[in-house]
C-alpha cells in the first residue's frame, strides 16, 4: 500500500516537473536564438555546429531550471491533491505528512544528485567545449573568409587584400593591409606572402607576413616612416557574435572543475576580489544542488490546504518563492564579492534562510496550524536582520 502511495505522489510531481523543465529551459534558450541564427545565416556555421553549441549551452541552463521546476512541480502536484481533498483522505487513513514527504524528498534527492553532477562535470565541460568550438569556428572564418582580389574588413581595425591565393589555400601572396587599430598612428603593410597561424592554447589567430614593409605617417602629416621586415606578425581580432567578446586564455571560474577551483584558491599571490570569486564558485557547487532539498521542504507545506485553483495558485507561490530565493542569492553573492560579508555566508544564506522557513512551515503543517503570510516572512526577516547586524559589526 505504501509503495502505491509513493508511486502515485511521485507521478503527480514527475509530469509537472518534466513540463516545467522543458518550458523554462526553452525560454532561457530563446535568449540565445538570435545569436545562433546569426551564426547560421551570416557566419555560415553549419547546422551540426549550431546544434553542438545548443547542447553545450544546456548544462548552465539546467542548473537554474531543475530546482525551479521541482518547486513548481511540488506546488502543482501536491496542491492538486490537496485541492481535491486527497491529502485529507490520506491523513484520515493514518498516513502522516512525514510519510507523504518521503516520495517528495526522494524526487528532490534525485534532482539534487542530477544537479550536482551537472554542476561539477557538465557545466565546466560545456563551457570549455563552447570556447573551443567558437574558436574553431572563428579560425575557419578567418581562413575561408579571405578571398583573393577582394578587400576584406571582417577583422576589427584591419582591411586586408590578397592578390593571389593558391588553390590549396596554405598561404596568400601580394598582401596589402590597412591597420587602423592605433587611431593616432595608422599603418599600411605590404608583404610578399602571408600565413595564418592558429594557437588553440592561447585562443589566437595570427597572420604571419614574410618579406614586406610597414608604412606610417604621423597625425599632422609631417613625417613618414618605413620599416622593412623579413617576418611580421599581425594578431587578428576575431571578436564578434561568435566569440565571447574576445579570446582569453585564462579560464573563467565557471569553466573550472572543482579540483581546479581549489587549486586556484590556494594561490597566495592572488587578488582578494578574485579569491572571493573563487570561494563563491566553490560554494555554489554545493548550494545549488542543495536548493532542490530546500525547495522540497518548503514546497510541501505551501501546497497543502490550497483551494480549488490549486495549479494556478501553486505556480504563483512558486514564482514568489523563486524570486525571494534568487534575490537573496544575488544579494549574498554581491556582498560576498565586494568583501562586505564573508563569501561563504553570502552563498549559503539563501539556503539557510529558506531552509529554516521551510522546516518551520512543515512543522506547522504537521500540527495542522494555519499558515499565514506572517509566518512565512517572519523567519526571513529575522535572518536578514541578523545578517545586517553581523555586517555592521564587521564594517564598524
Amino acid at each position: 500500500m505504501a509503495r502505491i502511495i509513493d508511486r502515485y505522489i511521485f507521478g503527480e510531481i514527475f509530469f509537472p516537473f518534466v513540463m516545467s523543465l522543458f518550458i523554462l529551459t526553452f525560454v532561457l534558450l530563446m535568449g540565445r536564438i538570435l545569436q545562433l541564427m546569426d551564426l547560421m545565416i551570416n557566419k555560415g556555421v553549419g547546422l551540426v555546429e549550431t546544434m553542438r553549441l545548443v547542447l553545450y549551452l544546456m548544462p548552465p541552463f539546467l542548473l537554474i531550471t531543475i530546482p525551479i521546476s521541482l518547486l513548481i512541480a511540488i506546488l502543482i502536484g501536491v496542491g492538486r491533491m490537496s485541492a481535491d481533498n486527497e491529502i485529507t483522505a490520506l491523513k484520515s487513513a493514518g498516513t502522516s505528512l512525514y510519510r507523504i514527504m518521503t516520495p517528495v524528498m526522494g524526487g528532490a534527492v534525485i534532482a539534487a544528485v542530477i544537479t550536482a553532477v551537472i554542476g561539477l562535470y557538465f557545466v565546466p565541460y560545456g563551457m570549455t567545449a563552447t570556447s573551443d568550438l567558437l574558436f574553431a569556428i572563428a579560425r575557419q572564418k578567418a581562413s575561408i573568409g579571405i578571398k583573393e582580389k577582394v578587400f576584406n574588413d571582417d577583422f576589427k581595425g584591419l582591411v586586408l587584400y590578397a592578390d593571389t591565393i593558391p588553390v590549396h589555400g596554405d598561404y596568400m601572396e601580394g598582401l596589402f593591409i590597412s591597420d587602423t587599430r592605433l587611431a593616432k598612428d595608422p599603418t599600411t603593410i605590404v608583404a610578399e606572402k602571408g600565413y595564418l597561424v592558429s594557437n588553440p592554447e592561447s585562443m589566437t589567430v595570427t597572420l604571419r607576413l614574410k618579406n614586406g614593409s610597414t608604412h606610417s605617417v604621423n597625425s599632422d602629416l609631417t613625417s613618414y616612416r618605413r620599416v622593412d621586415f623579413s617576418s611580421y606578425d599581425v594578431n587578428l581580432d576575431l571578436s564578434g557574435p561568435i566569440t565571447k567578446g574576445g579570446m582569453d586564455a585564462r579560464k573563467d571560474t565557471e569553466e573550472m572543475y572543482l579540483g581546479e577551483l581549489f587549486e586556484q584558491a590556494k594561490t597566495t599571490d592572488m587578488a582578494p576580489s578574485l579569491k572571493r570569486e573563487l570561494i563563491i564558485e566553490i560554494n555554489k557547487k554545493f548550494t545549488i544542488p542543495l536548493s532542490c532539498i530546500i525547495f522540497a521542504i518548503l514546497g510541501l507545506p505551501l501546497s497543502i490546504g490550497q483551494v480549488r485553483s490549486g495549479k494556478s495558485r501553486g505556480f504563483t507561490i512558486g514564482i514568489l518563492v523563486i524570486m525571494v530565493y534568487y534575490v537573496l542569492q544575488l544579494s549574498g553573492e554581491g556582498l560576498g564579492e565586494t568583501g562586505k560579508i564573508s563569501p561563504v555566508i553570502g552563498t549559503w544564506a539563501p539556503n539557510v534562510i529558506l531552509g529554516i522557513t521551510g522546516i518551520c512551515l512543515f512543522i506547522m503543517a504537521v500540527r495542522e496550524k494555519p499558515i499565514s503570510f506572517g509566518a512565512i516572512t517572519r523567519p526571513v526577516e529575522k535572518a536578514i536582520i541578523s545578517l545586517l547586524r553581523r555586517w555592521r559589526k564587521r564594517s564598524g
